[in-house]
């Protein structure tokens, strides 16, 4: 949701400014839960729950919530600040029905673009090479001991 929103801002090392960053993420995430409740209550829990993108979601509202501004006012959306709440809850299911769930479909999982390692199947046992270098360093050795 924050990559989507580019809700990250470079210079969250001071504190005020981190705070408000995590103060924004967690009202994203309140709206978010909203518009996927609405969603359960018109399309079904299991359906949303399978097939909804929380990432497609999230682009699809930060592309239409600047056309959303520029069409109507600020002072048009007042109204639903002032709105009780089963008024608001019933907006938003009417609304939550006339979406398009295509457009916020889960991604398909992907084939592996690799394919799987093949295996030697070697029967001999593992030889180790610090131990090929110790013999071969004692062996030395010992060759230089006997040809003093």
């Amino acid at each position: 949701m924050t990559v989507a929103l580019n809700c990250e801002v470079n210079t969250l090392g001071y504190p005020r400014a981190a705070l408000f960053g995590f103060c924004v993420a967690v009202a994203a995430y309140n709206v978010r839960s909203v518009l996927k409740a609405a969603l359960r209550a018109v399309h079904g829990e299991q359906k949303v729950r399978e097939e909804v993108s929380g990432y497609y979601m999230a682009l699809e509202w930060a592309m239409v919530y600047p056309e959303m501004m520029i069409a109507l006012p600020a002072a048009e959306w007042e109204v639903f600040g002032r709105m009780p709440g089963e008024e608001l809850a019933a907006s938003l299911r009417e609304w939550a029905g006339q979406i398009n769930l295509e457009r916020i479909k889960n991604a398909p999982p992907r084939k592996p673009t690799k394919e799987k390692t093949r295996r030697i199947k070697d029967k001999s046992p593992h030889v180790s090479t610090a131990r090929l270098i110790d013999e071969a360093k004692k062996a030395r050795q010992a060759k230089a001991n006997k040809n003093q």
